[in-house]
């Protein structure tokens, strides 16, 4: 919502002040569609060459998480420290060996089956199934420092994966700019060869060829660079979900006693998505 107010509020503050100081929308909506032809297709034409096929889908899908949010939202957390907090709850009670049906299929899992946001998300179940199928392999020993270890990485090199579509439009925002130059330079090429018509003409094409360096510096700064710095902090936001999966197995593993153990996961999701330590214990009496 806000992202779309800010866009509205972008136009009317740059275009709206230009046409009350007596400028004329004309000469720009005329150049328009060939300088941003020009600018836009030359910069995706950049991406293409630059970055892989997965990283452009990535973009694409970028402008839901742009305009959207994070797809974790407060309920989610909670549903991540329950069912982390239970497989550790087995752990402690039954030992590593009766975790090992939940972590090998957890698609025909009683206790995953109750999360099934969490079942179909690739990454976070993954990350909770084979952390925890190291403890069924080593029987429960397992040092918890070495585990954070694996983990941070685990979490490091995914979400630096993540981070590669908001890479690739801060790269297409730094890059706007001297396309639009580029536009620019082309429509002086193009007044020049048209040196010996009338003065209004001339205005015309010079004022054509300026629009393209408006134009780039105006969708970099104004647009692009904006969704790029909200892409990457939405990513951001998104990976606070493997660190609570992390703080519980790990603070766990170093034998802390339960409420220790939710609060080191809890303190570090946002606020606006922070459930409160009442929810969270009131909600771990009913599993």
């Amino acid at each position: 919502m806000f992202g779309i107010i800010g866009l509205v509020l972008l136009h009317v503050c740059v275009f709206g002040v230009y046409i009350i100081h007596g400028g004329s929308m004309g000469p720009i909506l005329q150049a328009a569609p060939f300088e941003i032809a020009t600018i836009l297709g030359a910069g995706v034409a950049a991406m293409l060459v630059g970055n892989d096929i997965d990283t452009l889908k990535g973009v694409a899908g970028g402008f839901g998480k742009i305009f959207g949010g994070p797809k974790w939202k407060k309920q989610d957390f909670l549903d991540t420290i329950f069912l982390v907090s239970r497989l550790m709850k087995i752990l402690r009670v039954d030992g590593p060996v009766a975790l090992e049906s939940h972590v090998e299929s957890p698609e025909s899992s009683a206790i995953f089956g109750e999360y099934p946001k969490i079942l179909h998300d690739h990454h976070l179940l993954h990350l909770i199934t084979d952390t925890i199928r190291l403890m069924v392999i080593s029987s429960g020993n397992l040092n918890p420092y070495a585990v954070e270890e694996v983990m941070d990485a685990a979490i490091k090199e995914h979400v630096n994966h993540a981070g590669h579509p908001a890479h690739a439009l801060a790269s297409l925002a730094g890059a706007l700019p001297a396309l639009g130059i580029v536009a620019c330079v082309l429509g002086v090429v193009k007044t020049m060869s048209a040196i010996d018509q009338p003065p209004v003409i001339l205005g015309g094409l010079i004022g054509s060829a300026l629009v393209g360096t408006f134009l780039g510096v105006f969708m970099a700064y104004g647009i692009v660079e904006p969704m790029a710095n909200r892409l990457a902090a939405v990513i951001k936001e998104e990976s606070q979900i493997y660190h609570v999966v992390k703080q519980i197995i790990v603070a766990t593993l170093h034998g802390h006693p339960q409420p220790l153990v939710i609060e080191a996961a809890r303190v570090g999701i946002s606020a606006h998505n922070q459930p409160s330590f009442g929810e969270v214990f009131d909600g771990l009496r009913g599993k």
